[in-house]
């Protein structure tokens, strides 16, 4: 590479972190949604956590960084909608008139195409999400991550610069627990505030008999939460009507009463309770 070159690509980095800087200088609150393994439940909860906190109010966006499984278009029901471009600016696809989504999965050919990319072409997807796509102004900002504490939750914190916290979603069972360890121990190697565990799947109640059995056993992540240090924000039940709400693109959040439903307000009190506290 020629001096001319290097100075020219200097150039162009730095015009790209400067549009990165101007984003996300206009996003009041930003939060990482993690797991240590997949099959817990974490995208469920960040689509969740998204829009119940645009239903209170809040302009919310939700960027989907799990760029190898984005799962955010199919949990929401947008599977079909493509964003517009327009001077080199991407939409973001609106959910409601105050939740906003990007993802991989909006401009891959179909829903069948696999992604197969090494770390740096991930970081500057994740990068253009921030840069390239109008936002506008935000009070959150949820970002929902692979399973791990590789290349995209690392990408995110070096993008992002300050992250006001990590929700780190685990099941109760030893493995995810263990694997849930090593997510909180990511966030305070990058200096990003643990909000706290969630317990998903924590006990499942018959819909006919009304017995709850403890498939995954029960309690493990607030035990965790204990032993770490960390907050514990709440556990949710498991539930067949969150997989049917799921598949059909619908959030649990919208179903009538329920014990799910009710859990998880109490998560969203927890995590508003925390991001916005720190903040006054």
């Amino acid at each position: 590479m020629t001096t001319e070159e290097a100075e020219e690509k200097k150039r162009m980095m730095q015009e790209e972190d400067a549009a990165v800087a101007a984003k996300v200088s206009k996003i009041k609150h930003k939060i990482m949604v993690m797991s240590g393994k997949g099959g817990v439940g974490k995208t469920t909860v960040s689509a969740n956590l998204a829009f119940s906190l645009a239903m209170s109010g809040l302009d919310v966006g939700l960027m989907d960084a799990d760029i190898h499984g984005p799962d955010i278009p199919k949990i929401l029901g947008i599977e079909d909608k493509r964003p517009e471009v327009s001077e080199d600016k991407m939409s973001p696809i609106l959910v409601t008139p105050r939740l906003k989504a990007i993802s991989i999965g909006f401009l891959l050919p179909n829903r069948d195409s696999s992604i197969i990319w090494r770390g740096p072409m991930k970081m500057n997807a994740i990068r253009q999400f921030i840069s390239d796509v109008d936002w506008g102004e935000l009070d959150y900002m949820i970002v929902d991550l692979p399973p791990g504490t590789g290349d995209e939750p690392l990408s995110v914190v070096q993008l992002m610069k300050e992250v006001d916290g990590a929700i780190i979603v685990t099941t109760p069972q030893d493995l995810a627990l263990l694997d849930s360890r090593k997510a909180v121990d990511f966030s305070n190697v990058v200096h990003v505030p643990v909000i706290g565990i969630v317990e998903n799947m924590s006990g499942f109640v018959c819909p006919h008999c009304g017995k709850e059995t403890n498939i995954f056993k029960y309690g493990g992540g607030e035990r965790s939460a204990s032993e770490l240090g960390v907050p514990f924000l709440g556990r949710v039940p498991l539930d067949p009507m969150m997989v049917e709400a799921a598949d059909s693109g619908t959030p649990f959040v919208l179903q009538k009463e329920s014990k799910v439903k009710g859990a998880f307000e109490q998560i969203v009190a927890n995590v508003r309770a925390f991001v916005e506290g720190k903040n006054e």
